[in-house]
């Protein structure tokens, strides 16, 4: 149990005994000293430097937003991302927002986003622009919502002397008759065409579209895959063109995903549209690989269908998307979480995954060989039932290649979650997964950051499903990977669940946003509320009292294998020099983020550091200096870019 708990408790029994000789009502007065006396505690200065402390931001009415996805700039600004914000009526009225926020100063600015980027991906590039690529193109439909049978139509070209554009609207007639109109454009590749004369081979291109019966009703559902024609063709095309259906039915419709990618320039605050890419993504993960390269990985496709295989690569050089679907097969389900370890395009998948594919599939962690494709599974991990909704991140310096997963519940609604934490050295002969210590609570939603001194920050979730039966833990910790153990911090004011995003700041402090409860209530009757408060949590490191080291002066760029002299007046209580790379977070995935220790040493006028040489450990892109002294207090960072 807590200290701050049995005080607590110790704090009540007085409040109430009080209460009782005066003769007044003892719940409201009971209630109301517990309240002060709970603020007076978590407000003391010992308190404070013991387990931090939680500050709640009211971001003014006009500039609130549902945020889904949190991007650390290159400015020390935090980029908070919408889209519909999991709002139809927004979706329908392409009330689609972004809000840049300054945690400094404390002003934001809503920036509307050219099409809806709920549930894409997103990740830092090299040159400090932030990707985003994926988003919604389709809400859900719920069972019972679903009046007109639909479903995916794979439309076959199998003319090799050209693309073929059809629109949304274009018919395709089954069999019976029963007509079907397609939701959305989609333009046919040419078919493939290889060899001469009698040795020729046309191999046919396929894309897939949603359709939906043009008349409402159960006479329309088709459970065959039946070959359909297309309405409105030449005659030529229509030899050349049909439809493959997959069944059509009256069943829940899930999400459908988009092609749209885009950049946003934090000089100009503005977002840019780049090509599409290959596939529609729904869902999706974004890795920063060592190249400058991004690794864009699984999500729902434009019908709603986890993809399967289907990777691709954004180059940022060129803006351009490279299909990588001939060699990287590997199925995953939406959102994995995906490292690259310090073995060039050497992957590592850790389990953790967010929100769809079957319990079945794609769920065993392992290592993936981008080159070749190979999945390499990685044994020993506790409880891999329950990793959908699990957190996981680097722990310590990249350097030590150890990893956390934490937390995690079972595939879907399930209500059974996880306390367990087990870690994954790399450089163990053998990988495999180890037992650390278990949570307070099974936890679904943790969020994880590292923080400047190398510890981790654990904190939100819930015990069950989006936090229903108001089960929302109120729980945060630090995670020490020098000792493998956790210490309790400063309970968070906030519930926070489903869509929560954690990410440290330039000043040392952590920035929480987000949670999307399915129900406000205990007995799950009062829809959810989405929150749309900011916290920001100060470490013990800076409520200590310990004055804070300071950086005079840094380079704007710091090349690998480059040494320079950061000046600082306290240079003789410096311990250790970290690079923290700016990050982004969405649905408890956050691949981009990592803690990079310097080669220091102490000068007259202030300290030397070197970076490591290999690109694995530092990926090109935008990081955050800090100086620790030999108490863990950090300095605010300078951000530097490594090109």
């Amino acid at each position: 149990m807590r200290a701050k708990t049995r005080r607590y408790r110790q704090i009540a029994l007085v409040a109430v005994a009080a209460a009782v000789l005066l003769g007044v009502n003892v719940p409201p007065a009971f209630s109301y000293v517990q309240e002060w006396r709970h603020e007076q505690l978590i407000n003391s200065p010992g308190y404070k430097a013991q387990y931090g402390h939680w500050d709640t931001i009211e971001v003014p009415q006009d500039n609130r937003v549902n945020s889904i996805h949190a991007v650390l700039l290159d400015n020390g600004k935090v980029l908070l991302i919408a889209g519909s914000g999991n709002k139809e009526d927004m979706f329908a009225t392409r009330a689609l927002k972004s809000l840049v926020y300054d945690p400094t100063t404390g002003q934001s600015r809503m920036i509307p986003v050219p099409d809806d980027m709920f549930c894409g991906g997103q990740t830092v590039l090299p040159d400090g622009r932030v990707l985003f690529a994926g988003g919604t193109q389709r809400y859900e439909k719920l069972d019972g919502a679903v009046t007109n049978a639909a479903g995916a139509m794979r439309i076959k070209n199998e003319n090799p002397n050209g693309p073929r554009f059809l629109p949304a609207g274009t018919e395709f007639v089954a069999p019976s008759g029963q007509k079907y109109k397609s939701a959305f454009d989609v333009t046919l590749p040419p078919a493939a065409k290889t060899g001469v004369g009698k040795r020729t081979q046309v191999t046919a291109s396929e894309e897939k579209v949603f359709v939906e019966s043009e008349t409402p009703g159960p006479q329309a559902v088709n459970g065959n895959r039946d070959k359909y024609t297309v309405s409105g063709l030449s005659a030529a095309d229509s030899k050349n063109i049909y439809g493959l259906g997959e069944p059509m039915t009256l069943d829940k419709q899930d999400y459908q995903g988009t092609n749209k990618a885009y950049t946003f320039d934090p000089k100009t605050e503005a977002w840019t549209e780049l090509p599409n890419m290959n596939q529609p993504r729904w869902y999706p993960t974004l890795t920063p690989l060592s190249d400058g390269n991004v690794l864009t990985v699984a999500g729902l496709d434009g019908v709603g269908q986890v993809l399967n295989g289907l990777s691709e690569e954004f180059n940022p050089r060129t803006n351009t998307w490279i299909d990588r679907r001939a060699t990287l097969t590997q199925y995953f389900p939406t959102y994995p979480a995906l490292f690259e370890t310090e073995k060039p395009r050497q992957i590592v998948y850790t389990g953790s995954n967010a929100g769809y594919g079957p319990a079945t599939e794609g769920r065993v962690p392992g290592f993936w060989d981008l080159d070749t494709g190979a999945f390499t599974p990685i044994p020993g991990l506790r409880e891999p039932e329950l990793m959908e909704t699990s957190g996981s991140s680097w722990i310590g310096p990249v350097q030590d290649q150890r990893l956390a997963v934490v937390g995690g519940g079972g595939v879907g609604e399930s209500p059974i979650s996880s306390s367990r934490i087990d870690f994954l050295n790399l450089k163990d002969p053998a990988p495999h997964f180890t037992p650390g210590p278990n949570l307070a609570q099974p936890t679904r939603y943790p969020n994880l950051v590292n923080l400047p001194d190398d510890t981790t920050l654990i904190t939100n979730g819930s015990l069950d499903y989006r936090g229903k039966g108001a089960t929302n833990n109120h729980l945060a910790y630090t995670l020490d990977p020098a000792t493998n153990q956790l210490t309790p911090m400063a309970d968070p004011r906030i519930g926070r669940d489903y869509h929560t995003e954690a990410l440290l700041l330039p000043d040392g402090r952590v920035l929480v946003a987000g949670s999307d409860p399915l129900f406000d209530d205990e007995k799950n009757t009062v829809p959810g509320t989405f929150e749309q408060r900011i916290e920001i949590f100060t470490p013990p490191y800076l409520e200590s009292g310990a004055p804070r080291p300071t950086i005079s002066s840094a380079p704007p760029v710091l090349t690998r294998g480059q040494t320079v002299t950061i000046p600082t007046p306290d240079a003789s209580r410096i311990a250790k020099a970290r690079l923290i790379r700016t990050s982004s977070a969405t649905h408890v995935t956050t691949t981009d983020m990592r803690d990079v220790a310097l080669d220091m040493q102490k000068t007259p006028d202030g300290v030397s550091i070197t970076a490591p040489n290999e690109a694995t450990i530092v990926p090109p892109g935008p990081y955050m200096l800090f100086l620790v002294d030999d108490k863990g207090v950090p300095s605010e960072a300078k951000i530097v870019d490594v090109p």
